[in-house]
């Protein structure tokens, strides 16, 4: 027989969006619980990289930059057909939700203002092409800092943190939604039921096959997540209750390097207020020659490698040293029928030469804006590879060294035909970045909701009592450059946790033009 508990407001989702809806609705002076399905709180914020994109902020104000909402709402859609390695736009992006991304560049600087209270510290704006203006504003120390202060502060105020709580289906009264139902880590059932919302924040689908194969392929569905717990359970939740997904092909799978098996120390250490003042300040007034080792020891995220690269010479080749594919069509997909779906991207030092300076950079990176090759030979020995000959790098890499000179053979001989403009491998010593894999960071589709973040169901209507945030509430918004997912888990989720908390007391929401927070 479950147990049942009886609150104002029930949070499904212990990530940013889960946070930022429970701390909003508990702000109102509601009775508030957040369900955590994994033994630990954060869900994708802690694996972010943890940028957040506004205008108008303080940091641009301080720097003289002149910005606004409206220019970041045009912004945002070339980023889906921007090629970074051509630098030019493409084809047209996927229809896409236009409100929910006003409702997103109307509010998120109103955002950013609210986890500094939260003494959360950012450091920018930084730079981010296709954006006119720098409006990318990197946290500091890490990703972690955003859990870190806003569990403390969530705690602080009274909101009831569960962990090991899986939602497995909602409760209904008629048609509303009045709750959920979760199974503990021991296999024990809870009802929590809510006397006002009930607001999903579980985040994407991109680790559930199932989900994958049917909304976007069955080729999508073998592409590994970065988060393994993003199983899209709020998704499935309400698609039984009629609640629908938009966008649901479209997705976001990218080569990435994993990151290291074992945590580094600065990543450990707590984002303490003294510690992240510092670090801004250092940001902001060290040379670069002393800043990039200190704050290229915080990449560890699964960052992207750009395929300039590998058009300017980088070749990629499987463990067992063979190139699979042209490079500069899809490797990522080639990628999934090699061993272990893993590679290693190998080039010359001239090629590691041209990708030490700007423009040629390597991964964008959290704080300095751009990773080059010397930051990963400094900062990610478990990335990077070197050696005097293709034989001795073959072996520091674990890679058969007789068929790692063949292949780089064979492209050389390629190389030196007419009409191939791709350079020679041939001046040492030879320089090695990986693993590389393919992973899917987001999956887009969210469900259908409306500017209250108001499930939509049956003709489009609000499903009654239910709210979505975060990644399961994206509505056909598309999310792509740097922070803009976690923006819009923040946003969202304190409007849908405002919302909830208004209808703990009456039916009537505020007008959602609606979400201004």
């Amino acid at each position: 027989m479950s147990q049942q508990e009886e609150f104002d407001v029930v949070v499904i989702g212990g990530g940013g969006a889960g946070f930022a809806a429970a701390i909003e609705a508990r702000s109102y002076g509601r009775d508030v619980v957040l369900l955590e399905k994994n033994p630990e709180v954060g869900g994708t914020t802690v694996w972010s990289v943890g940028s957040i994109s506004a205008s108008n902020s303080p940091h641009q104000i301080r720097s003289g930059i002149k910005d606004s909402p409206l220019h970041h709402w045009e912004d945002m859609p070339l980023f889906a057909t921007h090629d970074k390695r051509t630098g030019k736009q493409g084809e047209l992006a996927p229809p896409e939700n236009d409100m929910l991304r006003k409702v997103l560049t109307d509010n998120v600087t109103e955002t950013l203002r609210w986890l500094m209270d939260k003494g959360i510290v950012f450091f920018g704006p930084m730079p981010e092409v296709p954006n006119r203006k720098p409006r990318m504003h990197v946290v500091v120390p890490n990703s972690r800092a955003y859990i870190y202060h806003l569990q403390r502060h969530a705690r602080k105020i009274g909101v009831d943190i569960r962990v090991n709580q899986r939602a497995q289906s909602l409760l209904r009264d008629g048609e509303r939604v009045i709750g959920v139902e979760c199974a503990d880590a021991d296999g024990g059932q809870h009802q929590y039921v809510a006397r006002g919302g009930v607001v999903l924040t579980s985040g994407d689908f991109s680790a559930n096959r199932e989900m994958k194969a049917r909304y976007i392929s069955e080729q999508a569905a073998r592409i590994g997540p970065i988060n393994p717990a993003s199983t899209g359970d709020g998704q499935r939740m309400a698609i039984e209750i009629g609640a629908r997904i938009v966008n649901g092909h479209f997705s976001y799978t990218s080569l990435r390097f994993l990151a290291p098996a074992k945590q580094p120390l600065t990543q450990r250490i707590p984002p303490w207020p003294i510690a992240t003042k510092f670090i801004a300040w250092a940001l902001a007034h060290l040379p670069e020659s002393i800043l990039r080792p200190l704050v290229l020891s915080y990449v560890t995220t699964f960052l992207v490698p750009e395929l300039k690269m590998f058009a300017e010479g980088a070749i990629l080749v499987n463990k067992n040293g063979e190139r699979f594919v042209d490079e500069l069509d899809k490797p990522d997909i080639a990628l999934l029928d090699e061993p272990d779906q893993c590679g290693y991207a190998i080039m010359d030092d001239t090629v590691a030469q041209k990708f030490s300076a700007w423009p040629y950079y390597i991964s964008t990176a959290p704080g300095v804006a751009y990773a080059y090759l010397p930051d990963y030979r400094r900062n990610r020995p478990d990335v990077y590879a070197c050696g005097n000959t293709i034989a001795e790098l073959a072996q520091r890499r674990g890679i058969p060294a007789a068929a790692l000179e063949k292949t780089v053979a064979d492209y050389n001989q390629a190389a030196g035909q007419a009409g191939n403009t791709r350079p020679a491998i041939v001046k040492p010593p030879y320089h090695s970045l990986g693993p590389i894999k393919n992973l899917m960071g987001f999956t887009e589709g969210g469900l259908a909701v409306n500017e209250s973040l108001q499930v939509l169901g049956k003709g489009d209507q609000p499903i009654p009592g239910l709210f979505a945030a975060g990644g399961v509430g994206q509505g056909g918004l598309l999310l792509l450059g740097h922070g803009h997912h976690i923006g819009w888990a923040f946003t969202s989720g304190r409007i849908a946790g405002r919302n909830a908390a208004f209808l703990a007391t009456t039916d009537d929401l505020p007008e959602a033009r609606s979400g201004s927070v």
